[in-house]
């Protein structure tokens, strides 16, 4: 086909039509003049005598006048001048039938004239080439397929050696503005040069027009190994799939601005054919129905709604009820929106329950309903246990979208007030739902939620992840790139900032602040703190400086468009605004309807006067919304700390400045905020001023093919931690009668919190050598308990769903209740200090240490001479994949490369640092996140070279690597030798050395046996003092990384 002509190109699809089904007809015959006609003149677009068989052959009931009324509602125009509308009038036909009316034997009757056979035994499908149209002027599509005598699909071709895919596209823009009726009754055009091949709705723009990679719905063909025009015609075209895209999958969409045609893409299409299986296998089982991961900006919204609509209308399901479910009002509203919007999908307008009682009213109906609420609304009321039945039919379906979080409230709480057991809001739903099916929705992948996605709603159903979308055009790439704002201090206010620190203190003294050494160690921690740097006033100076210089260009660029700046904390997003606004006086507006830049947060009327001007009620943030989302508005830069990096879409959004910390599907979630498509925008870019390339990295590591099949942790690995967990606060309690108390009433509850907290506090401390710590020290004691109670709450949040959490569940409420009560104990302790201006003071110091900054491209002080990386671009993604750390201890050796330790001494010395010094780490821990930007380009090479060093202090290679995996305690580091660790080191060397065999780590029995016995060992030994669980797993990986490379 390299050189088929657009004749070829035809002569081959018609043969692919033919033997999908349709019968073929040359244009000539549906002339006017053939015999027998079809049509009576050119202007005519439907196939009237066709259409009129068809309607008698699917009604066979209906009178002649009832035919002549269905035929006549489908060839006269209702909404001329409006394709959309019109369009949207047939479709509606199409999919519900015509309403028809007749009068017989004297009485009035009707019914509904169906003009299509779902079940597809009755229906005529034509594929028709040259179909000649007369309208504006005389136009002539290269082939027209027809359903019962109705045109609706027109596939326009151009020869592969000089026509363009761009160029098909224009003719069929030509063909709706000179011969519109041919679009009355389109479903979608598809366009193709020959090598690459699309389709898009009535109202799609050449942006919008969409791939179609797959047959069978299961494996996605790649361009290059098949003719992208025959993978379209037999997965898309085919009869059967051409149905479903109409009845199923098929929207209009109205923002106010009049209807917008959507359809869905092939990852759509097959998702909700896999979705409607696993809900049918999930029916009267564990109620699983599975997660569906479809990439940010893929169309996850618009996903919901089709799967949702195909339940609804299954006859199956006996008109079930829908319930969709968030964690945050602001989702809950997007999405409700985007249902009310696709109402016809569902055949009902959908409802939001206002409140607890509002949804327990909509949940008690018998049948159907779409319904939405956050999970929050399933809370008991008060004085109540249990939020109580609402229906146990099993034709209930809950989608759960985005609420990883608050989906994994299983766990009870005890109230330590009324001796109350309370559960988390899925708990309550569940019993709420008991047989109802439970499906997840995310962006991003489960492994980078911090809870078992899979655990509670079952495994993948579909997956459409970053790459597949970006190939397939559904998003765009994004492209990073790394500055850093450079610190320099003053030295001579760094000698003198110990001083002025220790002054600032003893005032606040004289002035009544109880100032213990806690307190002044928390104020050392905060105004160390990454908050306190980023917002350091020279700094912001300039960022911002660099941001508008930067953004100038991008402008210019990008020919327009809008940004975001992301900050750390709302006073730093307050102040990059006056900064922004010194810098452009005309960009200001007080009005919210004007103005060029404006900061997006929440607040009360608490809050410091500075960021009253940016607190708006709900009502005036969806004013700027929709400002924001609108192209040609001038509001075209806003400032943010959280909101509105999730759940929140405007395509013409090309530029993400990032200076604040984020990770995993948080960050993940940030940046997708500047993927989606919109007009010739080539690409996002992320531009990171905090030093994200690290978390980047690990973040996409989970986007792998490997990490697809192996997202989430081990179930096995997750309950044994629970119950290791357990073991020990059980041993912790032992003689205490907590279990006879949760048997019992409220009131014994309540009674036994006390003698809980002090056995808490008056727990048994022991040194290394295990010789008891005599002299009662509360405060060793209660950290012993509070480390090993957060220990179990994590361990039971990871194995939720599992029978072993789910029958410990109320004894693990009871240690909760336990650490909360103590934590309330400290903080009433604190008697309120009023510490606002010695605050000040110090963040003064912070300013003035903070000296010189200067904002620097470090990619292009690395000499690299693209100034973008592609962050998705595919040599990166095999990088990320094909690095593998296997010395676990790689950490120290970033801070040599980085200065910030001199040699590989290993001490386990501890002393108390000066507030200088903490600073000057500080400053190192943000530069070294930068740092880690270049070491994504260069200095992973350089770090394979100096693990190949001996260490200084002359243990071997593997030595050393085992003694920096314990050396990660520290505990281990404060209570144990340095000679003890290096022994330690030296002995679990010589056991992965007798361990390790050929394939060793294929043999289930051998890696079990090597596990134990490096337990063994650190159990002889007494590590690590605090039994931090953690610390054992570190040292077990460094051990299986070893063994796997010596063997």
């Amino acid at each position: 086909m390299a050189y088929a002509s657009e004749a070829d190109l035809e002569l081959w699809a018609v043969g692919e039509l033919e033997a999908l089904g349709f019968a073929h007809l040359p244009g000539a015959v549906t002339d006017p003049d053939a015999v027998p006609a079809l049509r009576q003149s050119y202007r005519d677009t439907l196939l009237l005598p066709r259409l009129e068989d068809a309607i008698r052959r699917m009604n066979p009931h209906l009178p002649e006048t009832a035919v002549r009324t269905a035929v006549n509602a489908m060839r006269d125009t209702v909404f001329t001048g409006d394709l959309i509308s019109e369009n949207r009038r047939i479709h509606e036909a199409l999919v519900g039938g015509v309403k028809v009316t007749w009068s017989e034997a004297g009485e009035d009757r009707s019914d509904l004239a169906r003009l299509i056979d779902w079940g597809n035994t009755q229906n005529e499908w034509l594929a028709v080439s040259q179909f000649e149209v007369a309208g504006k002027s005389l136009r002539r599509p290269d082939i027209v397929l027809f359903l019962n005598g109705l045109p609706v699909v027109v596939i326009e071709l151009k020869g592969t050696e000089s026509g363009t895919l761009k160029g098909a596209f224009n003719q069929i823009d030509t063909y709706k503005a000179q011969i519109p009726d041919l679009f009355r009754t389109n479903a979608f055009s598809v366009i193709s040069e020959g090598v690459t091949a699309r389709y898009g709705s009535i109202s799609a723009d050449f942006d919008r027009f969409m791939r179609w990679r797959t047959i069978d719905g299961d494996t996605v063909i790649e361009d290059k190994s098949a003719l992208a025009l025959q993978v379209l015609t037999q997965g898309l075209l085919a009869p059967a799939n051409l149905l479903q895209m109409i009845r199923w999958f098929t929207v209009f969409e109205d923002e106010g601005k009049g209807p917008i045609k959507k359809i869905a893409g092939y990852h759509q299409f097959h998702a909700v054919r896999k979705g409607v299986d696993a809900v049918f296998a999930a029916r009267g089982r564990d109620g699983r129905g599975g997660v569906m991961w479809h990439t940010q900006g893929s169309g996850k919204s618009l996903l919901m709604a089709f799967l949702g609509g195909r339940l609804m209308r299954d006859p199956d399901l006996a008109n079930p009820t829908l319930v969709i479910i968030t964690d945050r009002n602001d989702l809950d509203n997007q999405l409700f929106a985007t249902f009310s919007r696709c109402a016809a999908l569902f055949g009902e307008k959908p409802e939001q329950a206002d409140g607890i009682d509002d949804l327990k009213r909509l949940l008690e109906r018998k049948v159907g309903g779409v319904i939405f609420a956050t999970i929050q609304k399933f809370r008991p009321g008060k004085g109540q246990d249990d939020f109580g039945l609402l229906t146990d039919r099993d034709n209930v379906i809950v989608f759960a979208d985005e609420a990883h979080r608050s989906q994994y409230g299983f766990e009870a709480k005890i109230d330590a007030e009324t001796g109350e057991t309370r559960y988390g809001f899925a708990h309550h739903l569940r019993v709420a739902l008991p047989n109802a099916v439970h499906v997840g929705f995310t962006g991003t992948p489960v492994s980078l939620v911090g809870a078992d996605t899979q655990n509670v709603f079952g495994d993948y159903i579909d997956i459409y992840d970053v790459t597949r979308a970006v190939e397939d055009g559904a998003t765009v790439p994004i492209y990073y790139e790394g500055r850093v704002a450079r610190f320099t201090t003053d030295q001579a206010i760094m000698d003198q900032i110990d001083t002025d620190f220790d002054v600032i203190v003893d005032e606040a003294e004289i002035d009544g602040v109880d100032m213990d050494e806690q307190s002044i160690a928390a104020l050392k921690s905060r105004y160390s703190r990454f908050e306190a740097l980023v917002g350091a006033g020279d700094r912001l100076n300039k960022v911002v400086a660099d941001i508008l210089k930067h953004f100038d260009a991008r402008l210019e660029a990008m020919d327009g468009g809008k940004a975001m700046i992301v900050c750390m904390s709302r006073r730093i997003c307050a102040e990059v605004y006056e900064r922004i606004v010194a810098a452009r006086p005309d960009w200001h507006s007080d009005e919210d309807t004007e103005g060029v830049v404006k900061v997006i947060m929440t607040g009360s009327a608490q809050d410091p006067a500075s960021y009253q001007p940016h607190i708006r009620s709900k009502s005036r943030q969806e004013v700027l919304r929709n400002r924001y989302r609108n192209s040609g508005d001038e509001l075209k830069l806003v400032i943010v700390r959280d909101m509105w990096l999730t759940g929140f879409d405007a395509p013409c959004m090309h530029t993400l400045y990032v200076d604040k910390p984020m990770k995993g599907h948080g960050l993940m979630q940030a940046i997708a905020r500047v993927n989606r498509v919109f007009g010739d925008k080539p690409s996002g870019l992320v531009v990171d001023y905090i030093g994200l390339a690290s978390d980047l990295k690990k973040a996409l590591a989970h986007y792998s093919d490997s990490d697809q099949q192996r997202t989430g942790i081990d179930k096995r690995e997750a309950v044994d931690a629970l119950m290791t967990a357990l073991d020990v606060m059980r041993d912790m309690f032992h003689g205490i009668g907590y279990l006879d108390a949760l048997g019992g009433t409220p009131q014994d509850r309540i009674h036994i919190l006390p003698l809980a907290i002090e056995h808490a506090l008056t727990l048994p401390v022991f040194e290394k050598d295990g010789k008891r710590i005599e002299g009662g020290d509360r405060t060793l004691s209660k950290k012993r308990f509070m480390k090993a109670a957060t220990r179990l709450i994590t361990a039971f949040r990871i194995a939720s769903g599992s029978p072993e959490a789910e029958s410990a569940k109320e004894e693990i409420s009871f240690f909760a209740a336990v650490q909360s009560a103590i934590r309330k104990l400290d903080a009433s302790s604190s008697s309120g200090r009023a510490v606002e201006n010695t605050e000040f003071a110090i963040a003064q110091l912070i300013n003035q240490a903070v000296g010189s900054t200067e904002v620097i491209d470090i990619l292009k002080e690395c000499g690299v001479n693209s100034p973008d990386i592609g962050v998705l671009d595919e040599a990166f993604l095999l990088g990320i994949q094909g690095m593998e750390q296997k010395n676990l201890a790689v950490e120290a050796l970033r801070r040599l490369l980085n200065g910030e330790i001199s040699s590989r001494t290993r001490t386990n010395l501890a002393k108390k640092d000066a507030f200088s010094q903490q600073l000057t780490e500080a400053i190192a821990r943000y530069h070294n996140r930068s740092v880690d930007a270049l070491q994504v380009i260069q200095e992973l090479l350089k770090l394979a070279r100096d693990l190949r060093e001996e260490p200084e202090d002359g243990l071997s290679q593997e030595e050393a690597a085992f003694y920096d995996a314990l050396a990660r305690s520290a505990s281990a580091m404060a209570l144990m030798g340095n000679e003890d660790l290096r022994l330690i080191a030296a002995e679990l060397v010589n056991t992965v050395r007798d361990s390790a065999s050929v394939d060793w780590w294929r043999k289930d029995n051998v890696r079990t046996k090597m596990r134990v016995a490096v337990k063994r060992i650190l159990k002889k030994h007494g590590f690590p003092p605090d039994l931090q669980s953690e610390a054992v797993k570190h040292v077990v990986q460094q051990a299986e990384a070893m063994a796997r490379e010596m063997s």
